[in-house]
C-alpha cells in the first residue's frame, strides 16, 4: 500500500470515467474506428496524431511520445500534481476521497524523500555503466545481445565494487545514512559498524512502479563466484515485493500503444533479461523478481489483462513455479479472470530465443498457449501412473477438490464438469462392468432426487450449522479475525481470499470486509489505528471483547495467538490455508454427494469425507507442534 490513493481506488475512478469524455473537454476529438483522434495538446500540428482509446483507458500522442491514463493527461496538460489530478477526477466520478490520516501524510512525505534519493541513485548507476569502471559490464551486456542503444530505455546501470562509492556520492548530495538504509541502498551491520553499499560490482536493473517511479533495484553479480547471482533490494516503505512487478510501467506503454482492435498478451516471465527480451520484441512482459507470484501481483496483472500468460522455464524449477502459481490462482479465478501458460521450446528462455532466432520467433512461441483448466488437468494427470483403480480414483478425488477450491460457484461448477470430462476422456473405450437399464436408472435418480440436499445446501444439518453460527463464530475463525485486528498486515498475502471467504465464518464476514477496506484505504499496520477505525465503523469495545473471548476457545488450534512478529504471521497464514482447505473439502463432499447417482460409485465421496474428517480433527489439535509426524493432508 503506497500513499493515500491505493491502486484499487485509482482503478475505481478510471472505471467510472471515459477518457474521451474527460479529454474531449480540452481536445476536440472525432471518432475513428474504435478510437478518438485529435490534434496534439502538447505540440502544434496540422495533422492529428493524438489518440484516445476508451477500451484501454489510455491516450497516446505520436507527436510528443507522451502517453498514459487520465491522471497522466491532467498532470501533463494542466501541470497538476498527482494528488491534484486524482482529487479532481474523484470528484467528477462521484467518489469520496480516502480520509486524510496525519500519520499517513507524514509517511507520504518520507516516501517522497526516499523516492528522490532512489531516482538520483538510478541516474548515478546509469552514468557509472558508461564510465571506465563499467567496461566489463558493458561487454557482458553486449555479449548477451543487448546493445547500448537499448540501455537508456530500460535504465540499466552498474554499481562499482567499492564498499562506499554510492554512499559517498549521495551523502555529498545531502543524504543522511539513515535515509539511505531506509531506502534499501545501504546495509547497516548488526555490530554497529558504518553502513556500506548494498549493491557492489553488479549490473543494475531499476525496479519501477506502475507509474514509472524508481522504488528499488535488482543487481546481477559480475563475479561468477558471488554468493548471490541476483540480488534484490529489501522491503521498504516504498517497495513491497509481493505487490511490485518488474517491467510493469514499460509493459503498460506497450499495451497502450497497441493498434486498435489488437489485444496484445501480457506475459509473466522469470528474469529481468527475459522481460527486456520480450519488450524489445514488442511483447508486454513482467517478472515477479525471484519470488513466487503472489495474490496481490495476480490482482495487479488482472487489472491490465483478463488472461495473462505465465511463461516459466521448462526445467524442474520452472515447473514448480508454474504449479505454485496454479495453486495460488485457483481460488481467485472468476469469469473473465484467468491465466494461460506458455513454454519456450528447447529448454531455452525468452532471452535465448530473441538472440538466436529473432523477435518473430519469440512472439510466435509465446502465442502458443495452454488454457488454465488444461494445464491444471495435465499437472494432476502426470502426478503418478494411473495403472490401478486406486490411482484413478485418487486423480478423480483431486480434480473434485481442486474445482471446489474456486470461490466463484458458477466457475467451480464449470471446472468440475470440464475436469471430470477430461478424466473420462482418458479411457474413451472403457465399458462399465454392468449396465443399468433406463427404467432402473430413472427409478434410482427419482429416489436420489427425494433425499439429496438441494443446491442451496438447506439440509437439516446445514440449517443446524447456520443456527450455531448465529450464536457464536467458529473458534479458529474468531482467532484468525482477532489476530488480524491486532496485526492488520497479517492478511496482506491472503487478502483476495479474505475478500472472497472472510475468515471462514459468516458471523465474521462484516469484520473481514472492514479490515480489507482499511488495508486498501489507509494501509495502516498499527493496531491502535486499526481499532480506532473499526470503532468508528461500529465495531465497538464490546464487540472486540466478545471476539477475544471467542478466539480464546480456539486453544492449541490457534498457536499464532501465542507468538509475535514474523513467526505469528507465518502460523496465521498456515492456519488460514488449512481452514480454506477445509472449506474446499466441504464443498467437494457436497458436490460428490450431489453426483452420486450419476457416478454409481461412492468411493470418491467416501475418500473426500475421509480427508475432510481428517482435516477437521487436525484443526482441533496442536497442528503446529514441530514434533508432529502426521502430514496435514495426503495429496
Amino acid at each position: 500500500m503506497v500513499g493515500r490513493f491505493d491502486e484499487r481506488f485509482l482503478e475505481e475512478i478510471k472505471s467510472r470515467l471515459r477518457p474521451s469524455d474527460v479529454i474531449g473537454r480540452t481536445v476536440k476529438l472525432r471518432k475513428q474506428g474504435r478510437e478518438y483522434v485529435g490534434l496534439s495538446p502538447f505540440n502544434k500540428e496540422k495533422t492529428p496524431s493524438f489518440y484516445v482509446n476508451d477500451e484501454k483507458g489510455q491516450f497516446f500522442d505520436f507527436s510528443s511520445g507522451k502517453n498514459g491514463d487520465l491522471i497522466t493527461f491532467l498532470q501533463e496538460n494542466e501541470r497538476l500534481s498527482f494528488a491534484e489530478a486524482v482529487e479532481r477526477l474523484a470528484a467528477e466520478a462521484g467518489l469520496a476521497l480516502p480520509a486524510v490520516d496525519p500519520r499517513g501524510a507524514e509517511q507520504d512525505k518520507v516516501r517522497q524523500g526516499l523516492g528522490e534519493w532512489l531516482e538520483l541513485t538510478a541516474q548515478w548507476f546509469e552514468a557509472e555503466l558508461r564510465r571506465p569502471v563499467g567496461r566489463e559490464a558493458r561487454a557482458y551486456l553486449e555479449a548477451r545481445g543487448l546493445p547500448d542503444s537499448e540501455w537508456a530505455r530500460f535504465r540499466i546501470g552498474f554499481s562499482p565494487g567499492g564498499r562506499t562509492a554510492l554512499k559517498d556520492y549521495l551523502i555529498a548530495k545531502g543524504a543522511r545514512p539513515g535515509e539511505l538504509i531506509e531506502a534499501g541502498l545501504l546495509i547497516a551491520p548488526e555490530d554497529g559498524a558504518a553502513p556500506y553499499d548494498r549493491f557492489r560490482d553488479r549490473i543494475i536493473f531499476p525496479i519501477l512502479d506502475a507509474r514509472g517511479r524508481v522504488v528499488s533495484f535488482g543487481g546481477r553479480a559480475m563475479d561468477p563466484q558471488a554468493r548471490a547471482k541476483y540480488l534484490n533490494g529489501p522491503e521498504t516503505v516504498v517497495f513491497h515485493k509481493g505487490h511490485q512487478l518488474y517491467g510493469l510501467s514499460e509493459a503498460r506503454k506497450l499495451i497502450a500503444a497497441a493498434p486498435s482492435g489488437e489485444d496484445p498478451p501480457l506475459v509473466v516471465v522469470e528474469g529481468y533479461m527475459d522481460v527486456i527480451a520480450c519488450q524489445r520484441a514488442g511483447v508486454p512482459a513482467v517478472a515477479a523478481m525471484g519470488t513466487a507470484l503472489g495474490e496481490e501481483q495476480m490482482e495487479v496483472l488482472w487489472r491490465h489483462h483478463p488472461e495473462p500468460t505465465l511463461c516459466f522455464d521448462g526445467d524442474r524449477a520452472g515447473r514448480q513455479a508454474a504449479s505454485r502459481a496454479i495453486d495460488r490462482a485457483l481460488p481467485l479465478l472468476k469469469a473473465g479472470r484467468s491465466f494461460r501458460f506458455a513454454i519456450v521450446e528447447g529448454g531455452k528462455d525468452p532471452d535465448d530465443v530473441l538472440r538466436e532466432q529473432g523477435a518473430a520467433a519469440l512472439k510466435s512461441q509465446l502465442s502458443r498457449t495452454t488454457p488454465f483448466a488444461e494445464a491444471l488437468f495435465i499437472r494432476e494427470r502426470d502426478t503418478e501412473d494411473l495403472g490401478t483403480p486406486e490411482r484413478k480414483t485418487a486423480l478423480k478425488v483431486r480434480l473434485r477438490k481442486l474445482a471446489a477450491s474456486i470461490a466463484d460457484p458458477d466457475l467451480a461448477q464449470a471446472y468440475k464438469e470440464d475436469l471430470l470430462a477430461r478424466f473420462e476422456g482418458l479411457w474413451p473405450t472403457r465399458q462399465p462392468v454392468y449396465t443399468v437399464g433406463a427404467a432402473a436408472r430413472e427409478m434410482s435418480r427419482a429416489r436420489w432426487d427425494k433425499r439429496r440436499p438441494p443446491l442451496t445446501g438447506a439440509t437439516t444439518e446445514t440449517k443446524d450449522a447456520t443456527e450455531r453460527l448465529r450464536r457464536a463464530p467458529r473458534a479458529l475463525s474468531a482467532a484468525l479475525a482477532y489476530a488480524a485486528v491486532q496485526d492488520p498486515g497479517v492478511i496482506d498475502e491472503a487478502i483476495e481470499r479474505v475478500v472472497s471467504h472472510g475468515f471462514g465464518d459468516q458471523q465474521l464476514d462484516g469484520l473481514a470486509q472492514e479490515l480489507v477496506r482499511l488495508r486498501y484505504e489507509t494501509g495502516s499496520v498499527e493496531m491502535d489505528a486499526s481499532l480506532r477505525q473499526l470503532q468508528a465503523r461500529g465495531f465497538d469495545a464490546e464487540v472486540m471483547r466478545r471476539l477475544e473471548r471467542d478466539a480464546g476457545r480456539a486453544g492449541v488450534s490457534a498457536p499464532f495467538l501465542n507468538e509475535t512478529g514474523e513467526r505469528a504471521r507465518e502460523l496465521w497464514r498456515e492456519a488460514f490455508d488449512l481452514l480454506m482447505q477445509l472449506e474446499s473439502l466441504e464443498r467437494a463432499v457436497s458436490a460428490a454427494a450431489h453426483d452420486l447417482s450419476r457416478d454409481q460409485d461412492a468411493t470418491t465421496l467416501n475418500t473426500l469425507k475421509g480427508e475432510r474428517d481428517h482435516l477437521r480433527k487436525l484443526l482441533k489439535s496442536d497442528w503446529a507442534n514441530p514434533d508432529r509426524n502426521e502430514p496435514v493432508l495426503p495429496h
